[in-house]
C-alpha cells in the first residue's frame, strides 16, 4: 500500500525482509530509500531507529543524492549488540518550501506588499516550529516569527533571521504529512564479527616432542607465539573422540596402520561424541583452562563445529534415524565423487528434523558454557539452510555474542544464502583469485553484499594449497598475506603458513602428509631465530591492522587505477578517526613491477589538486603523492606498500 508520500527501495533489507541486515557495534551503516512526492513542495526524509533496549534514538536526517534520482541517504551507527530496527520517514518540510519560495520571489524583485501572504504564513509556521526545537533555541525561532510580522521593518530585516534558521530546522524540522516505511531489522554483532585475525591449529600436533600426541597443556605453549604474531582468534580443529571403525591412515589411506591417529573430522567413539573431548587431549577442565590461558594471551578460542559422525559415534546406535540408510541396509558414508570418506557418516536432517536440531542446539550451547563464543562450521552447505537459520538465532537468543564462520566453498547462491540465514562470517573464493583484475572484481562483488555477507580471507586451509603458493616461494606468501589482511577486515592462516609450508600431494591442491591424518611437528621459535619464518612480517601486518581503524571495516574498500595488470591498488578511509590506508600490492613473486597510478582523490578525502604524504608502514619510507604517481615493487625486497596517508596542514 502506498502512503501519502511514496517510499520505495529501502535498504538495507535482505530478501525482501526475510532476514535482518547485519552490522557490528560502531559501524556506519548506510541507509537509503527512493522517496518522492507530487508538485513542487519540499520533501524531507529521515531514519527513525530503535535499539535492542526498545529506546528510539534521535532520528537521522537523510540527504538527497544525485539530482533526478529521488534517492536519499543517511548512516546510523549502532552502539550495542542485538536486534535494531529502523524505518524511513518521508515528510512535507514547510520551512524548506517557504524559504525556497521567498528567496525566489525576492530575487525576482517582489517587495513586502507582494509577499504579504508568505510573511504571515512564515510567521505562523515558525511559531509552530518553536515547539519542536530545544528550549534554548525557542526564543530565536519566535523572534524570527515576530520579525516577519513587524511591517515597520524593511523586507530584508523581516526575513533575515528566518533565513538563518536553516541548520537548526534541518536538525529539528517541522514535519507535516509524515509517512513511514515498513520496519526493517538490523542485527548488530560485537566488533569481532567483522574484524578479526585467525590462526588455525590442530591441538594434537602442538606437542613438546615430535610424534607425541599433544594435549591442551602442551598446546598452550604455542599461545605466546601466536599472540606475538598479533592474531586474536585461535581456531581449533575438532577436539572430540575420533572413530576407530574405518579410520583413515596417513594421506587419506583407506586402511590405518598401527598408531595412526585418524581424522579429527571422523567424530565420535566409545568415549563420546560432539560434547566430549578426545582423551589424549585432556579433560573438560583442561579445555576450560586452555580457554582461560588463551584469553589471557589476548586470544579468543574458536571451535570447529563439524556435524558428521564416525561409524562408532554414539548417535549411530542411539539415533539411527539421524542418518541415511542405503538399499543394502548399511548407513551411507560421505562421498564427494570420486572421493570417498568411509570414516564419516553424514547426518540426515529430514527423518527427525526437530530431534536432531534440538540435539545440535544442545551441543552448541554446551560449548558456549565452556567459554566458546566462536564456531567455525565445517561444510555448512551440506545441511539445510533452514536448520542453520533456526539454530543460529536460537543460540543468539541465549547469547548474542556467539559468532559463526561458514566454511562453505560451494555455489555463490548457497554461500550467500547461508550468510543471509545468519552466519556471521564466510569463507570466500579469495584463495582462487590469483590475478589483480579477478581480485578487484571479486572484492567489488563482496562489497555489493556487505549488508549481510562478511568475508574472511584465507590464503590456505588444512584442505587447500593452491599452485601459486606451491610454486611462488616466500614472496608469494607475503603477497597473499597482504591481500588477505589488507583487503578484508577478517582473515586467517593455517599453522605452518609462517614456515612457508608449500609441498602438495601429487596431483591435488592439498598438503602432502596432510595434518588431518597425522601429527605435524613444527618448531616456530627455531624458524624465527634462524630467519626462516614469516612470523615477523605477520606481526607487523597485524600491528598495522590493529593501529589503523580504517582497516577494521569492509564497506570503505575502494580501488584505484593502475596501468600494470600485475599490480592492485586500493584504499580504506575511516572519517571518524581521520585515518586512511592506501595499499599497492604486486601479484608477481618473481619480477619487479612498475605502474602509473591514478588515484580516486574523493575516496581519499581530497580534491584533485591536493598533495599529501604517504608513509610506508612496512619500511618507514615517506613519499609525496598526488592524484598521479609512479609505483615500483620488487618482490624480493617487499612486494607491497602499505601507506598511511597524512594531510598537509
Amino acid at each position: 500500500m502506498i502512503g501519502r508520500l511514496p517510499i520505495e527501495e529501502v535498504s538495507p533489507q535482505i530478501a525482501c525482509g526475510q532476514f535482518p541486515a547485519k552490522a557490528v557495534v560502531g559501524e556506519r551503516v548506510p541507509i537509503a530509500a527512493r522517496c518522492y512526492r507530487e508538485g513542487h513542495e519540499a520533501l524531507g526524509c529521515d531514519v527513525s531507529w530503535t535499539g535492542p533496549d526498545g529506546v528510539t534514538r534521535p532520528f537521522v536526517r537523510m540527504h538527497p543524492g544525485a539530482p533526478g534520482l529521488d534517492l536519499w541517504h543517511a548512516s546510523i551507527q549502532p552502539d550495542t549488540v542485538g536486534m535494531w530496527t529502523f524505518t524511513v520517514e518521508a515528510f512535507d518540510d514547510p520551512y524548506l518550501s517557504w524559504r525556497h519560495a521567498v528567496t525566489k520571489k525576492i530575487e525576482a524583485g517582489q517587495d513586502a506588499a507582494d509577499l504579504g501572504n508568505e510573511l504571515a504564513e512564515g510567521a505562523a509556521m515558525f511559531e509552530q516550529a518553536a515547539e519542536f526545537v530545544p528550549a534554548k533555541s525557542q526564543a530565536w525561532v519566535l523572534s524570527a516569527a515576530a520579525a516577519l510580522r513587524d511591517d515597520g521593518r524593511p523586507l530584508f530585516a523581516r526575513v533575515s533571521s528566518a533565513m538563518e534558521l536553516g541548520e537548526l530546522l534541518w536538525e529539528f524540522p517541522l514535519r507535516h504529512l509524515v509517512t513511514a516505511s515498513p520496519t526493517h531489522e538490523l542485527w548488530v554483532d560485537r566488533q569481532r564479527g567483522l574484524y578479526s585475525a585467525w590462526y588455525e591449529i590442530f591441538p594434537r600436533s602442538e606437542s613438546e616432542k615430535p610424534g607425541v600426541h599433544g594435549t591442551f597443556a602442551t598446546a598452550a605453549h604455542c599461545l605466546p607465539e601466536v599472540a606475538q604474531m598479533g592474531f586474536d582468534v585461535l581456531y581449533l580443529t575438532p577436539i572430540h573422540p575420533i572413530g576407530r571403525i574405518s579410520r583413515k591412515g596417513r594421506n587419506n589411506a583407506l586402511v590405518a596402520a598401527d598408531g595412526d591417529v585418524g581424522s579429527p573430522y571422523a567424530i565420535g567413539a566409545a568415549e563420546g561424541g560432539h560434547d566430549a573431548i578426545h582423551p589424549q587431549l585432556g579433560t573438560m577442565e583442561d579445555f576450560r583452562e586452555f580457554v582461560v590461558s588463551a584469553n589471557r594471551a589476548g586470544l579468543e578460542v574458536a571451535l570447529d563445529l563439524a556435524l558428521q559422525c564416525a561409524p562408532d559415534h554414539p548417535w549411530v546406535s542411539e539415533h539411527p534415524e539421524w542418518f541415511t540408510t542405503r538399499a543394502d541396509g548399511h548407513i551411507a558414508y560421505a562421498e564427494n565423487p570420486p572421493k570417498k570418506y568411509q570414516d564419516i557418516y553424514p547426518l540426515n536432517f529430514d527423518n527427525d528434523p526437530q530431534g536432531l536440531q534440538e540435539e545440535v542446539l544442545r551441543i552448541v550451547l554446551h560449548w558456549v558454557r565452556q567459554g566458546v563464543k566462536i564456531f567455525r562450521v565445517d561444510n555448512p552447505h551440506t545441511k539445510p539452510v533452514s536448520m542453520w537459520h533456526w539454530l543460529i538465532w536460537q543460540v543468539k537468543q541465549t547469547d548474542p555474542d556467539v559468532l559463526f564462520l561458514a566454511e562453505a566453498f560451494t555455489t555463490p547462491a548457497m554461500m550467500h544464502g547461508l550468510a543471509k540465514a545468519g552466519f556471521t562470517q564466510s569463507y570466500t573464493y579469495f584463495t582462487w583469485r590469483t590475478n589483480a583484475a579477478d581480485m578487484r572484481r571479486y572484492c567489488e562483488e563482496l562489497l555489493g553484499a556487505a549488508e549481510y555477507m562478511r568475508p574472511n580471507f584465507w590464503p590456505t586451509t588444512h584442505d587447500i594449497l593452491t599452485p601459486d603458493l606451491q610454486f611462488g616461494g616466500p614472496p608469494m606468501f607475503k603477497i597473499r598475506a597482504v591481500l588477505a589482511g589488507m583487503l578484508s577486515p577478517s582473515y586467517g592462516i593455517y599453522a605452518g603458513y609462517e614456515l612457508f609450508e608449500h609441498v602438495a600431494r601429487a596431483g591435488v591442491e592439498e598438503y602432502v602428509d596432510n595434518e588431518k591424518y597425522e601429527l605435524k611437528s613444527r618448531d616456530r621459535k627455531a624458524a624465527r631465530t634462524a630467519g626462516e619464518s614469516l612470523a615477523p612480517f605477520l606481526s607487523k601486518l597485524n600491528e598495522i591492522r590493529r593501529l589503523n581503524p580504517a582497516l577494521h571495516w569492509l564497506r570503505n574498500l575502494r580501488f584505484h587505477d593502475v596501468d600494470n595488470g600485475a599490480l592492485l591498488i586500493w584504499s580504506k578511509r575511516d572519517p571518524d578517526s581521520d585515518n586512511t590506508v592506501l595499499v599497492a600490492c604486486s601479484f608477481d613473486p618473481n619480477h619487479e613491477q612498475w605502474g602509473n597510478v591514478t588515484l580516486d582523490m574523493a575516496a581519499l578525502g581530497f580534491e584533485a589538486h591536493h598533495r599529501f604524504t604517504v608513509r610506508d608502514e612496512l619500511t618507514g619510507a615517506e613519499y609525496q603523492w598526488g592524484q598521479h604517481n609512479v609505483v615500483g615493487l620488487n618482490p624480493h625486497i617487499e612486494p607491497a606498500h602499505i601507506f598511511t596517508v597524512h594531510r598537509h596542514d
